[in-house]
Order: structure tokens, then C-alpha cells, then sequence
């Protein structure tokens, strides 16, 4: 049985289509990409159809990340389809379950730094936007750390 999981951030082009593509790549090279279904969505649709950050994109390709993603925005269903609903940071986290259809919905809804383990002391992932090289290679860091913890916690629970 597969394990759906959605990732979510403000724009979806720079944090949530990089936890994606790693994702991807890291179950890929465990052989497990047959047991995960992995997308990324954004509370806001302004960039909807966009490709993401070229800068998220040139820094993750140096890691060996492929990030193909078109930007879309969560939509309701999206409850109903995924397993886990994983958000960057508070303000995501409470837009995304405003939109939750039910209370036993919402319990899908989860803070990636949840499952950091060599970042434990981290809240949220930054939104690199704004930030320069270092603010990108800051949240490639806290991605691989949260999207192993996923994994392992993925193939323990399911």
C-alpha cells in the first residue's frame, strides 16, 4: 500500500517542490519509490502552473535533486487523497487547516520540523525567498534531515 504525502508552503516554488524532489530521490536510491506518492502544493495560488525558484532549483540540482514540479495551490480534496500533510511553518500550518474539511481530516496535518533529527532545535523552515545562497542551502539542509525522518517514519507505519 502506498503512502501519499503532500507538502505544503506559502507559494509552492521554493521549499515544498524541494521537500518533494528530495523526497523523491531519496526513496528512489532506497528502492521504495513504489511505496510513497509524493506532491507539493501552496496556500496561495498566485504562481500556480510556475516551475520553481530558478535558485531553488540551480542549488538543489548541485545536490543531484531534479525539481519538476509545477506549482498549484492545496485544495480541499487534497485531504481525502493524501495520508500526510506536511507545512513548513505556523502560518501555513493554520491556513492549511482552515481548509480542512473535518477535525478527524485535519489530524493528516503535520510541521516538518517534527521530523528533523539533526535540526530538533528548528521550528519551521524558512522561506528562502528573500534570502540569498545561504538561505537556500539552509533549507536543502533542513529538507534532507526532515524528508529521511519522513522516510524511516513512513516505512516504520506502514
Amino acid at each position: 500500500m502506498k503512502t501519499r504525502i503532500l507538502f505544503v508552503c506559502l507559494g509552492n516554488i521554493c521549499r515544498s517542490p524541494a521537500a518533494e524532489g528530495i523526497l523523491r530521490a531519496m526513496a528512489a536510491r532506497r528502492g521504495l519509490s513504489e511505496r510513497v506518492e509524493i506532491d507539493s502544493a501552496g496556500t496561495y495560488g498566485g504562481h500556480a502552473g510556475d516551475r520553481p525558484d530558478g535558485r531553488m532549483r540551480r542549488a538543489a540540482a548541485l545536490r543531484g535533486y531534479d525539481l519538476a514540479h509545477r506549482a498549484r495551490q492545496i485544495r480541499e480534496e487534497d485531504f481525502e487523497r493524501f495520508d500526510r500533510i506536511v507545512v513548513m511553518d505556523d502560518m501555513n500550518y493554520e491556513a492549511v487547516h482552515r481548509l480542512a474539511p473535518s477535525r478527524e481530516l485535519a489530524c493528516k496535518i503535520h510541521r516538518f520540523t517534527e521530523f528533523c533529527r539533526r535540526h530538533a532545535e528548528c521550528t519551521h523552515v524558512p522561506d528562502p525567498y528573500y534570502e540569498g545562497r545561504e538561505g537556500f542551502e539552509r533549507v536543502l539542509d533542513l529538507l534532507e534531515d526532515g524528508c529521511e525522518g519522513i522516510l524511516e517514519f513512513t516505512m516504520l507505519n506502514s
